[in-house]
C-alpha cells in the first residue's frame, strides 16, 4: 500500500508540475535529517487576520530583513491562498541554544520606526494580525494552556493544552499598542537511531514560540549582538505610539528540547481537535436520520408505485370505463423538452464536472495525499481536476442536449465550457480588484491570472468540446413513452406545490445531514484553521448524495401525481434547495462567529460565500436531477400504455 501511495504521489507531483513554477516538489513527503550545528532555516509565510480576511506578506511591516531577500517558488494553491514564503534573518542551528540575540545587525543602535511605520504596525495590531513562520516546513504555533474543569481541586491537577497557529503581532491595553519584539523559539527534535560509529542525526518535530513585548531600556545589548532579558516581573512592554517615531530592538532566543514524537506524526499537534466526538456524533446522527427517512420514503414510494402500476396494468373491462388519474395521465407530456434546453444541459454539465472533481479530491485527500504539510496541494489539485473533468461534463451535457431535441451542439459546448466558469472568474476578478487596492498578498498576481485563463481556454474548453462532441453523437437517452403533439392543460396547483415551498422542504434533509461538517469547513476557511478530516467528509458526501437523490425522487413523484409535467427545471432547482440553507447558515456564521466590521472584508466574505452557494446548488441540483430522471424513466417503462 505504501508503494502505491508513493506512485500516486509521484503522479500527482508530475500533474502539479504543470503550472509555471519550475521547482515544485511535494513537501512533507521526505524527512530532512540534520546533524548538530546544521542551520535550520526559518522562513516567513504571511500575516493573517480573521477580522480583515486580507493576508499580507511578512515584509509589508518593517521587520528586520536579511542581506538578500529570496522568495520560494510557489505552486498555484499557495499563490491563491496568499502565501509568500520568504527567508528571514533568524540564525538557528540544530541543537544549539541561544539565550538572547539581537536580530538586526547593529546591536547598540536600536531600530527607529518612522511615524508611518508606527501607524501601520498599530493598525495591524488593532486588526488582530498573526505572524506565520515555518521551520523545516512546520508552522509555528503558540501554546495555550487553560483549565478544563472549573472545580478547584481539579484545577491544580491538569491543564488542557491547545495550539494557536502563528503568534500575535502584538496586543492592546486600553488605547495603547504593544508590539511583540522578542520571540522565544522552542524547537523539539527527535533523535534518529543510527549505528554507533555514525554521528547522530536529528529531525525537527515541533516548532513553538513564546512572543514577548520588552521595552528597549530593559533589553541590555552588547557589541556581539548578545542581549540579556530582564526578570519576568520587572519588565515593561514595548509600546508603539502611532503619533511619533518609536525606537526598539528586535530580539530572539532559541531553546531545543528532545521529543519522543516521530517525524511521521509531527503534524498531529497541529491537527489535534477536541471535537472528534462531535464529528462522530454528527455522522452517526446523519446516518440514522438518512437511513430512517430512506426506509420510510422507499417503503411508501415502492408500495404506492406497485399499487399504481398494478392498477394501471389491470386489463379488466371495468378499467376502461374508469377515469385515469395520477401520474399515468401525463405520460404523453412527461418527456416534452423544457424551455432553454441548452442552458439546462450546460448547468448540468458543470454540475457533473464539479461532482467528479469533489469526489476525487475528497477521496485522494482521505488517503492522506493532500495533507496540510503539502502547502497549496489541495487547491492546485482541485483546479487541475476541474479542468480535466471537462470531458465528462461535456459528454453528459451533450447527450442530454441531444435527448432534449437540441441541434446547435457547438454553441451548447461553448455554453457548457464558459457559463459556470465565467461567473466564477467574473466574481473572483471583481473581488481581486478590491484586494489589489488593499495591497494584500491575497491578490492573485497578473501572471497567475493569465495562466489560469490559459488553463481554462487551453485545457478545459477543448476537453469540454471533445466530450460534448462524443456525447452529442451518442444515442440519446431512451424515453419509454412517446410525447403527444399537443401539450395537455395543467390543472391549478395547490399552494404546497409552489417552487419556493418545494425548495424549503427539499433542502432540510441534505442540509441537516452535513451542517456540522459545514461549521468545521467554515472555520478552516475563515479562521485560519487546518481542515484535515477528509474521512468524515467523504462519509458526509456519500450521505449528501443519497439524501439529495431521495428527496428529489419524492418531490418529482408528488409533482407528477398533481399532473404537472414541467419537472425538468423544477427538479434541478428544488434539489439544490439545501444551497439556500447554506446561504442562511453563512449569514448566521458571519453575524455570530466573525467580528468583521469593514466593508471590503465583508464583501470578500459574501463574494466567496456566493460562489460556494452557487457551486453547491449546481452539485446538489445535478445529483437530484439525474436521480429523478432515472426514476421517471423507470416508472413509465413499467406501465402499459396503449
Amino acid at each position: 500500500f505504501s508503494f502505491l501511495q508513493e506512485r500516486l504521489r509521484y503522479v500527482l507531483g508530475l500533474l502539479l508540475l504543470l503550472p509555471s513554477t519550475s521547482s515544485f516538489y511535494v513537501p512533507g513527503v521526505a524527512p530532512i535529517n540534520f546533524h548538530r550545528n546544521d542551520p535550520v532555516e526559518i522562513k516567513a509565510v504571511k500575516l493573517t487576520s480573521s477580522r480583515t480576511q486580507l493576508p499580507y506578506e511578512y515584509y509589508s511591516l518593517p521587520f528586520c530583513q536579511p542581506s538578500k531577500i529570496t522568495y520560494k517558488a510557489e505552486n498555484l494553491g499557495e499563490v491563491l491562498r496568499g502565501d509568500r514564503i520568504v527567508n528571514t534573518p533568524f540564525q538557528v542551528s540544530m541543537n544549539v541554544e541561544k539565550k538572547c540575540e539581537v536580530l538586526c545587525n547593529f546591536p547598540n543602535k536600536p531600530v527607529t520606526l518612522t511615524v508611518e511605520q508606527s501607524k501601520l504596525i498599530a493598525e495591524r495590531i488593532r486588526e488582530d494580525y498573526y505572524v506565520h513562520l515555518i521551520a523545516d516546513n512546520l508552522p509555528v504555533a503558540t501554546r495555550l494552556e487553560f483549565y478544563s474543569n472549573r472545580e478547584e481541586e481539579e484545577k491544580k491537577k491538569e491543564k488542557d493544552v491547545q495550539f494557536e497557529h502563528g503568534y500575535r503581532l502584538g496586543f492592546m491595553d486600553g488605547n495603547k499598542f504593544y508590539l511583540h519584539n522578542h520571540l522565544s523559539f522552542i524547537l523539539y527534535y527527535h533523535r534518529e537511531d543510527v549505528e554507533e560509529s555514525q554521528e547522530h542525526t536529528y529531525r525537527v518535530v515541533r516548532f513553538e514560540v513564546i512572543p514577548q513585548s520588552i521595552k528597549l531600556e530593559d533589553l541590555k545589548a552588547d557589541e556581539k549582538s548578545m542581549c540579556t532579558l530582564p526578570e519576568a516581573t520587572g519588565s515593561a512592554p514595548q509600546e508603539i505610539d502611532p503619533t511619533k517615531e518609536n525606537q526598539l530592538l528586535f530580539t530572539y532566543s532559541v531553546h531545543w528540547e528532545e521529543s519522543d514524537i516521530k517525524w511521521a506524526s509531527r503534524w498531529d499537534t497541529y491537527l489535534t481537535m477536541s471535537d472528534v466526538q462531535i464529528h462522530w456524533f454528527s455522522i452517526i446522527n446523519s446516518v440514522v436520520v438518512v437511513f430512517f427517512l430512506s426506509g420510510i420514503l422507499s417503503m411508501i414510494i415502492i408500495r404506492t408505485l406497485r399499487k399504481d402500476i398494478a392498477n394501471y396494468n389491470k386489463e379488466d373491462d371495468i378499467e376502461d370505463t374508469m377515469e385515469e388519474s395520477g401520474w399515468k395521465l401525463v405520460h404523453g407530456d412527461v418527456f416534452r423538452p423544457p424551455q432553454y434546453p441548452m442552458i439546462l444541459s450546460s448547468l448540468l454539465g458543470s454540475g457533473i464536472q464539479l461532482f467528479c472533481m469533489i469526489l476525487i479530491v475528497i477521496f485522494v485527500a482521505m488517503l492522506g495525499m493532500l495533507s496540510p504539510s503539502s502547502r497549496g496541494a489541495l487547491m492546485t489539485t482541485a483546479c487541475f481536476l476541474f479542468m480535466f473533468m471537462g470531458v465528462f461534463g461535456g459528454f453528459f451535457a451533450g447527450r442530454l442536449y441531444r435527448t432534449l431535441k437540441g441541434h446547435r451542439w457547438k454553441k451548447g459546448a461553448f455554453c457548457t465550457a464558459t457559463l459556470y466558469p465565467g461567473v466564477v472568474f467574473g466574481i473572483c476578478f471583481v473581488l481581486n480588484c478590491f484586494i489589489w487596492g488593499k495591497h494584500s498578498s491575497g491578490a492573485v498576481p497578473f501572471p497567475t491570472m493569465v495562466a489560469l485563463l490559459c488553463m481554462w481556454f487551453g485545457i478545459s474548453l477543448p476537453l469540454v468540446y471533445l466530450g460534448y462532441y462524443f456525447g452529442f453523437r451518442k444515442q440519446p437517452y431512451d424515453n419509454p413513452v412517446r410525447t403527444n403533439q399537443i401539450p395537455r392543460q395543467i390543472p391549478e396547483q395547490r399552494w404546497y406545490m409552489n417552487k419556493f415551498v418545494g425548495i424549503l422542504m427539499a433542502g432540510i434533509l441534505p442540509f441537516g445531514a452535513m451542517f456540522i461538517e459545514l461549521f468545521f469547513i467554515f472555520s478552516a476557511i475563515w479562521e485560519n484553521q487546518f481542515y484535515y478530516l477528509f474521512g468524515f467528509l467523504f462519509l458526509v458526501f456519500i450521505i449528501l448524495v443519497v439524501s439529495c437523490s431521495q428527496i428529489s425522487i419524492v418531490m418529482v413523484y408528488f409533482q407528477l401525481c398533481a399532473e404537472d409535467y414541467r419537472w425538468w427545471w423544477r427538479t434541478f432547482l428544488v434539489s439544490g434547495g439545501s444551497a439556500f440553507y447554506v446561504l442562511i447558515y453563512a449569514v448566521f456564521y458571519f453575524v455570530n462567529k466573525l467580528d468583521i466590521v469593514e466593508f471590503i472584508p465583508s464583501l470578500l466574505y459574501f463574494g466567496y460565500t456566493a460562489l460556494m452557494v452557487l457551486s453547491f446548488w449546481l452539485l446538489t441540483g445535478t445529483i437530484g436531477f439525474y436521480a429523478a430522471y432515472m426514476f421517471v424513466r423507470k416508472i413509465y417503462a413499467a406501465v402499459k400504455i396503449d
